[in-house]
């Protein structure tokens, strides 16, 4: 008898496990809510160690002084993803997309309970006015094709394929927003080296500035050599699809490399001495 009882109880556990596999919810749509961290005082110490000096005016506003630099800034950005699409906005413009979506699914998300403010993410964050630092980024997964929207002088639609990343894989796992991710090392075709880290619980292969290619959402992303990361602080699943009014009608269309060719010497942001360099100086400054 004992022996019946023993094999039921087994045989129930599997039961119970199979069927708690099979109907596990694994969100195609969505809301992600991203901290942005720049590293301020890192960066200026590295834009002051340059040699040809163009950014020793930009330190007079500190006195001169790098301890007056803060060490770190942080601003929100709201991630909205569905099978095809991402689109990624400042967090105070999410109010404004919010009014054409439908209604978020209630408790669905996770790690809520380390916001205060869905929209922004976190309490007392500072929001930049920089020139170039209200950007909206759109990826077509299905197309390979990419948007950015800024404002400089005036608004600019950045357009430009999907950029092929080399990714490898890690054994590192770090949980991000309650879910479980998986540490990758990639390179870009600027030779720019990053760290993701993506979860295969949300498989869609997107994530924060533009950057994708893994079997699921990238919910962090470190950029070292710019001292720029991306956190998500919370995940909400909702029904409707990535709004497709997002674009201001004044925008001015240009591909992604006549822009770099355009602002290749701009002192102001960046400038350099080889087209590579030109390029990398305006990926740090306008584009992560």
């Amino acid at each position: 008898m004992k022996k019946l009882i023993f094999v039921y109880i087994i045989l129930c556990s599997v039961y119970f496990s199979e069927s708690t596999a099979q109907h596990a919810y694994f969100p195609h749509r969505g809301i992600i809510s991203f901290e942005k961290e720049v590293y301020v005082r890192a960066r200026m110490r590295e834009m002051t160690n340059r040699t040809d000096g163009r950014n020793r005016g930009m330190m007079m506003r500190f006195g001169g002084n790098i301890d007056d630099v803060p060490e770190k800034t942080s601003s929100m950005f709201t991630l909205r993803f569905d099978e095809d699409e991402t689109l990624m906005v400042p967090a105070e413009a999410e109010e404004q997309i919010e009014k054409t979506a439908s209604p978020r699914r209630s408790g669905a998300g996770r790690g809520a309970a380390r916001n205060t403010n869905r929209r922004s993410g976190a309490p007392n964050v500072r929001q930049s006015t920089r020139p170039g630092e209200h950007k909206v980024y759109y990826q077509n997964l299905h197309n390979g094709t990419t948007e950015l929207e800024l404002e400089l002088d005036e608004k600019y639609l950045l357009q430009d394929s999907l950029r092929q990343i080399t990714w490898r894989f890690t054994d590192e796992y770090r949980n991000i927003a309650g879910y479980d991710c998986r540490r990758v090392n990639g390179a870009t075709p600027d030779s720019l080296y990053i760290v993701a880290f993506y979860t295969d619980q949300i498989p869609i292969s997107g994530g924060p500035a533009l950057v994708h290619g893994l079997p699921g959402m990238i919910l962090g992303l470190a950029i070292p050599e710019m001292h720029i990361n991306y956190w998500a602080r919370n995940v909400d699943f909702v029904v409707d699809n990535v709004p497709s009014q997002w674009r201001d009608k004044k925008t001015k269309p240009m591909t992604m490399n006549d822009f770099f060719n355009a602002l290749g010497n701009n002192r102001f942001f960046g400038g350099g001495s080889n087209p590579q360099q030109q390029r990398r100086n305006l990926l740090e400054n306008l584009i992560y």
